[in-house]
């Protein structure tokens, strides 16, 4: 720990007490997107892209960062949708996307079907075979061993 960082935090303590030791509110830029539409941004993503209206079945953060900028003429970056949907709550981890016209009866009957075939039948003994690699080393020689 550096000793101004240490210093920082007691003059905090001294003036404010523990409430002086949380962390701030940074000032800075302003959110371009107000709560309202960033409350929208987070109702997008709860109930999934529609494949007609937003051409997509899975949202990506450059197709997120096109809608807003349709329907809120704001223009955000791809990191900037990602920090946006961090600080709403949501990850990374995603199902894994599925075809709205999928047809599982014929996805089943594509599955193949093997027996189960016992491990037994297929171990091989390698032992046997196994050659040895590089040849036997010579013995030093006495006279070189002084």
């Amino acid at each position: 720990m550096d000793r101004q960082i240490l210093r920082d935090w007691v003059h905090r303590y001294n003036g404010e007490g523990l409430a002086g030791l949380f962390d701030r509110v940074h000032c800075g830029r302003p959110p371009r997107l107000s709560a309202a539409q960033q409350a929208e941004v987070a109702r997008w993503v709860r109930q999934g892209p529609r494949l007609s209206e937003d051409g997509v079945v899975r949202w990506r953060l450059v197709d997120l960062a096109g809608k807003t900028e349709r329907q809120f003429g704001v223009r955000l970056a791809e990191r900037s949708v990602g920090s946006l949907l961090r600080r709403l709550g949501f990850r990374r981890l995603s199902v894994r996307p599925h075809h709205p016209h999928k047809h599982i009866a014929a996805q089943e009957a594509f599955k193949k079907t093997l027996p189960i075939w016992s491990s037994a039948a297929f171990r091989r003994t390698h032992a046997a075979s196994r050659s040895r690699s590089g040849g036997r080393t010579k013995p030093v020689s006495v006279s070189k061993a002084r």
